[in-house]
């Protein structure tokens, strides 16, 4: 999702349809107003939350959302989709417009999902360098032994891809029950890292996603709003 920054000149001159001397005019007359603010700089550089009103008409007001939503068994992670209920669908149709998908879940995985508008928010948990940490409670079809642990955090190779997968962490809370703490998310990584031990996962649920865990009181298939905290929590650990 490409962020929507540009500069205060050309969205005026798109938004108005007028030629880029007429958008100079304005400025420099004092028409216009940037979140309430008299704005006369042409390079200014607005985004698609920055209220923008020109000779008192609002040209744009638009607030920033953030949702976490617990994804079912079921549902897919799409905006639109022919066979299956969507993530969005969760959500009141009021609620939707705007929205994107932050990551994604299998439509076998349950779990936390965050929905936004805010494309820098989304860009900043998603990009490969930040190395957010996301952690999974993964149900198996085998025991877990010792052997595990060392295994995942060592990295394993697939040479499908020629790649090997960064150190993860894993942790035995019972003996078909494990917590596993990624930084990346390459395709069905957790089922593939399991199946080298031939080990098939029963179920897959997504708990934490950067410093934001799912809320408890959130059952599946309903959502809330983030607290503004929250929104900060979820970047907590970027680039660590």
């Amino acid at each position: 999702m490409e962020s929507k920054r540009a500069r205060l000149d050309r969205y005026l001159a798109k938004a108005l349809q007028i030629p880029r001397k007429q958008v100079r005019l304005l400025l420099m007359s004092g028409k216009v107003e940037v979140d309430g603010l008299l704005a006369k700089d042409m390079d200014l550089l607005i985004d698609e939350f920055n209220t923008i009103s020109c000779d008192g008409r609002v040209l744009q007001a638009c607030s920033p959302k953030y949702f976490m939503v617990h994804k079912p068994v079921g549902v897919v992670s799409a905006t639109k989709d022919d066979e299956h209920k969507t993530v969005l669908e969760l959500l009141p149709e009021a609620e939707r417009s705007g929205l994107h998908i932050v990551g994604r879940l299998d439509l076998n995985t349950s779990g936390l999902l965050l929905l936004t508008n805010d494309s820098r928010w989304s860009e900043a948990l998603m990009q490969p360098g930040a190395h957010v940490s996301k952690e999974y409670l993964v149900t198996l079809g085998n025991p877990l032994t010792e052997e595990y642990a060392p295994a995942f955090a060592a990295g394993m190779y697939f040479s499908f891809e020629d790649i090997t997968t960064a150190p993860a962490r894993l942790e035995v809370l019972d003996s078909h029950i494990a917590r596993v703490v990624l930084t990346e998310g390459k395709y069905h990584q957790i089922k593939r890292m399991f199946g080298r031990f031939r080990n098939p996962v029963v179920a897959l649920h997504r708990s934490r996603v950067g410093g934001l865990s799912l809320d408890e009181n959130l059952a599946p298939g309903h959502w809330r709003a983030l607290t503004r905290d929250e929104v900060q929590q979820a970047l907590r650990d970027i680039g660590s």
